[in-house]
């Protein structure tokens, strides 16, 4: 099973590098999963929401990854119609498809 998971790495690793795209730090991985794993679940997910998650950086640090995210149309804001001073993270199509990619990815390092 660990060769698998290794054959996982390597082939996203390319996938980033094929793609021409920016390849995302830790910081910036971790928050787009947050949002990923919450709108697979049909949960929102606030920028506040994002903003307290201690464990994976200051403040001042997850704000300025969310930008980053944004720049790079992986995510977007929107703002709540009942609520002006409330932002939904949305993910893009862009991160949906690389989400995707990276599951087309997963099955192909496990069955080789």
């Amino acid at each position: 099973m660990a060769n698998s998971y290794i054959r996982f790495l390597n082939l996203s690793d390319s996938l980033v590098a094929n793609s021409g795209s920016t390849k995302l730090d830790a910081t910036e991985e971790q928050l787009l999963r947050v949002v990923m794993i919450a709108h697979s679940q049909g949960s929102e997910t606030l920028v506040g929401d994002l903003l307290v998650l201690s464990h994976i950086g200051s403040q001042a640090t997850l704000h300025g990854r969310v930008h980053n995210l944004i720049a790079a149309g992986h995510l977007k804001l929107v703002v709540d119609l009942n609520d002006g001073r409330k932002k939904k993270v949305i993910p893009t199509k862009q991160a949906l498809k690389h989400y995707d990619n990276l599951s087309k990815l997963l099955a192909k390092a496990v069955v080789a």
